[in-house]
């Protein structure tokens, strides 16, 4: 698989890939280190790792060149983006933003799409993922619904979770389905990581050959639209051997890849481009 994703870059894109080193973009939450869903994989832990927007004003952060705004999740799994709406274009000041925003409802998308110069989408295809790992009631059809709205009003980029149902492959296919369905310009997949502290930190990550199974059938079923491989994946030898199968199955972008990836693209003479912000930015 991962021979006819090469062949695909090679088609489509040419001998180029692009790292991503977001240390220009500013991770803001809009509800703190709240959330009220406690999801299985996260339990609130990445929210501790971003600025709080109770506490920002964003003059002292001249240097940052565009935000990531998300947040916890309300009990019916939206981010309160609109809540914030005023606060928050205060705060961009003419700097891109990356909004994650849960399943959206229509009455949001209007400040949502003022506010994001991209939403970063995540797209579930599997009902018993969503009741068990977010436990909220929503369906599939909900995501799919969700997400066709949103991009009626601004730029949309999914993301596909590898192994988020406690590292079990549930969805991930069809949810790639829905997307061929409905269309979408960009994908981006991240990949569960155990985290201390939350409901999954005993489960391991999905299997690296059923992973990168994943990623090189993603790039031969959209052979025309940027791929990436976000920053949300687990680290050391799996971190090793991921990336360099994204890099040989035609990944277009790699977050924070590890240092042999780096090194087999200069290998392949592969065209090095490096960015500084958030990868669907």
């Amino acid at each position: 698989m991962a021979d006819r994703g090469w062949a695909v870059r090679q088609r489509s894109f040419g001998p180029k890939i692009c790292f991503s080193y977001p240390s220009q973009t500013r991770p803001i939450s809009v509800t703190g280190d709240k959330c009220q869903l406690n999801c299985a994989h996260c339990g609130g832990h990445y929210l501790k790792h971003m600025k709080s927007l109770e506490n920002e004003s964003g003059s002292e952060n001249s240097s940052a060149l565009s935000f990531l705004i998300s947040g916890g999740c309300t009990v019916d799994g939206r981010v309160p983006i609109r809540e914030h709406a005023a606060q928050l274009a205060m705060l961009k000041k003419g700097r891109r933003c990356n909004v994650h925003v849960g399943v959206a409802q229509e009455a949001d998308m209007t400040e949502i799409a003022k506010i994001a110069d991209t939403v970063s989408f995540d797209m579930i295809g599997d009902d018993e993922t969503i009741r068990q790992v977010l436990g909220t009631r929503h369906t599939v059809s909900d995501y799919a619904d969700s997400y066709k709205k949103l991009r009626d009003k601004c730029r949309v980029v999914p993301h596909i979770c590898i192994g988020l149902h406690g590292g079990e492959i549930r969805g991930e296919y069809r949810a790639m389905e829905l997307l061929k369905k409905l269309g979408t310009d960009e994908l981006s997949f991240i990949v569960f990581r155990p985290t201390q502290g939350t409901r999954y930190s005993a489960c391991h990550p999905p299997d690296i050959k059923e992973t990168a199974k994943i990623l090189a059938s993603a790039r031969h079923e959209f052979p025309n639209i940027p791929i990436h491989l976000g920053c949300m994946r687990p680290g050391g030898s799996y971190r090793n051997v991921l990336d360099e199968w994204a890099v040989r199955s035609g990944i277009n972008t790699i977050v924070n890849p590890a240092p042999s990836a780096v090194q087999l693209a200069e290998s392949l003479d592969l065209s090095i481009i490096i960015k500084k912000e958030c990868c669907v930015l």
